[in-house]
């Protein structure tokens, strides 16, 4: 290896890594899609100037087979009016004339084999361009989802390394020690009280207004007292409807 070779190979280790570092794939996927949608207005113009290239090698042809046609008549002309000397003259020029025509039609060849040619690598081209174009642009989507990835894993990663997380699961622990204690405070305040005796002396409250009610029903002489729990009947006693009807009979009279 020669020393020119050792020191390129030297100086692409030192910045080689450099420029790799340097490199953001995301802007450089963007530089590219610019350039290949730059590339089709350069490639549209080339196509052009072949293809005006054809055309005027077209209108030359037809020139030039208009100058045979001509000088083929004026020889035979020429030729008819005894005038050897004047066919002899149209003769030569028609003999440039065909040969120029024969070198045009060849180039009409080749530049027409040559717009086609262009036609095709233009397709391809758009093709390519496509392609490259949709898979930059998925990897810059794709690049954009791991940046908001990126993110949700600092993210998580910063509970830990701030504390978050411990902090967080011990005040969770504190609030659930905190409430069993309180259940179990309960708990105990309920055992203490005597709730059995509360009971029966609910129960002799619900007893003793029974007995004052069938007392009262005995009074005024409604209702079954034979003390069971019964619903009344709904028939009207005769001594009841006898002072509902007196009573009837003086508020009569007192309206009169």
């Amino acid at each position: 290896m020669s020393i020119w070779a050792r020191f390129s190979r030297f100086i692409k280790s030192i910045f080689g890594g450099a420029i790799s570092a340097l490199e953001d794939p995301k802007l450089i996927l963007e530089q590219n899609i610019r350039e290949l949608n730059d590339q089709v207005p350069q490639m549209n113009e080339n196509i052009a100037t072949v293809k005006a290239n054809v055309m005027l090698l077209r209108k030359e042809v037809k020139k030039y087979e208009q100058e045979l046609a001509d000088l083929t008549s004026k020889i035979k002309a020429g030729i008819q009016a005894n005038r050897d000397d004047i066919a002899e003259r149209y003769a030569l020029r028609l003999e440039s004339v065909r040969e120029a025509l024969e070198r045009t039609k060849e180039q009409l060849k080749y530049g027409s084999a040559a717009y086609d040619k262009a036609i095709q690598v233009k397709k391809a081209f758009m093709r390519e361009k496509e392609r490259k174009i949709a898979e930059a642009k998925e990897a810059l989507r794709a690049h954009e989802r791991a940046k908001w990835q990126a993110k949700v894993a600092d993210t998580l990663e910063s509970f830990e390394i701030t504390g978050l997380d411990q902090t967080h699961d011990e005040m969770i622990s504190r609030i659930t020690e905190q409430t069993a204690k309180n259940e179990a405070r309960m708990e105990m305040a309920l055992d203490s009280v005597d709730t059995e005796s509360m009971m029966i002396e609910e129960d002799a409250q619900k007893i003793r207004a029974s007995e004052l009610v069938k007392q009262f029903k005995l009074e005024m002489g409604v209702g079954d007292t034979s003390g069971a729990k019964e619903e009344p009947e709904l028939e009207i006693p005769e001594k009841e409807t006898e002072i509902s009807s007196k009573t009837i009979g003086k508020q009569r009279t007192q309206s009169q």
